[in-house]
């Protein structure tokens, strides 16, 4: 994944709080995320300052408009300004199979615990394009194909949701993908790359939403995979996510992260750490 800070755009024509231009004086970087939040959604408020601004102030220096209050003006008026803005500012770096030991844990201990339920559900949290969705639905088909799988994809990126509904990947996004399983689970595309199979993609869906606000049913995945997502956060922000995905869990069920991230408390969430980056809920 990849950051899913990018939270779905609402639409570009609401107005910016008339003190943006004021708020500028005192400080042009809050101003300018505040400006960015109320054009279209996203909260760069949520991440670590330092590294955020940094990003993005290099980004207005390489596009000819250092000023971040005639930058701004920018984002008002050109809506490719705006998308180009958000592909510098947030990430979406993800391929097929990416940190494969972990789909090993989930297809070697995790699926076969899981498949006398009947029925698993599974939570791709900050799903980006799909990648590492449609991996775990190849893993279930191979490991579990007698079960009924369910998988949810959430991305706050509409962009990258929509994209994620093609099930289209380039070859570079299948570069670690194993031979076998790639073949088995994605048809090749004439032009290249590679495209999910129809059962593949009746496996999977995808939707739009803020990890941080959307209502999260209580105890309804028995997986959450919410990996190199909350590298960025504040640590209030990644701690109030973790508590949230933990929520979503079954009893017994597993939280998933990235192996750069960490859960902050894990005892006082009520797991424990079966495997490396990975924890199931007591």
């Amino acid at each position: 994944m990849t950051l899913p800070a990018r939270i779905s755009a609402p639409p570009r024509a609401a107005t910016p709080s008339a003190g943006f231009s004021a708020g500028l004086k005192a400080d042009d970087f809050a101003a300018l995320c505040e400006l960015v939040r109320t054009l279209c959604g996203v909260d760069l408020a949520q991440y670590k300052r330092a590294q955020m601004e940094r990003r993005v102030r290099t980004w207005t220096q390489r596009r000819g408009t250092p000023d971040l209050g005639e930058y701004g003006k920018r984002l008002r008026t050109e809506p490719e300004e705006l998308d180009a803005f958000l592909d510098r500012v947030t990430i979406n770096v993800s391929h097929l199979w990416r940190h494969e030991d972990q789909f090993e844990a989930l297809r070697r201990s995790i699926l076969p615990e899981l498949a006398p339920k009947g029925r698993i559900r599974i939570w791709s949290a900050g799903s980006s394009y799909g990648a590492e969705a449609y991996t775990i639905a190849a893993v279930c088909r191979e490991t579990v194909p007698h079960v009924r799988v369910e998988i949810q994809g959430t991305d706050l990126d509409k962009r990258m949701v929509a994209r994620a509904r093609t099930g289209v990947f380039t070859p570079e996004d299948a570069r670690t993908a194993p031979p076998r399983m790639l073949e088995r689970h994605f048809s090749p595309r004439p032009e290249g790359g590679w495209v999910a199979t129809p059962e593949l993609q009746r496996m999977v869906r995808f939707e739009t939403g803020d990890l941080l606000r959307m209502p999260v049913p209580a105890e309804r995945y028995d997986v959450v995979f919410c990996r190199n997502t909350v590298i960025y956060f504040t640590e209030a922000v990644r701690d109030a996510l973790h508590q949230r995905l933990v929520k979503a869990l079954t009893p017994g069920g597993y939280l998933l992260v990235g192996t750069s991230e960490r859960v902050a408390d894990p005892r006082g969430l009520g797991l424990t750490s079966p495997f490396h980056f990975i924890y199931r809920k007591s």
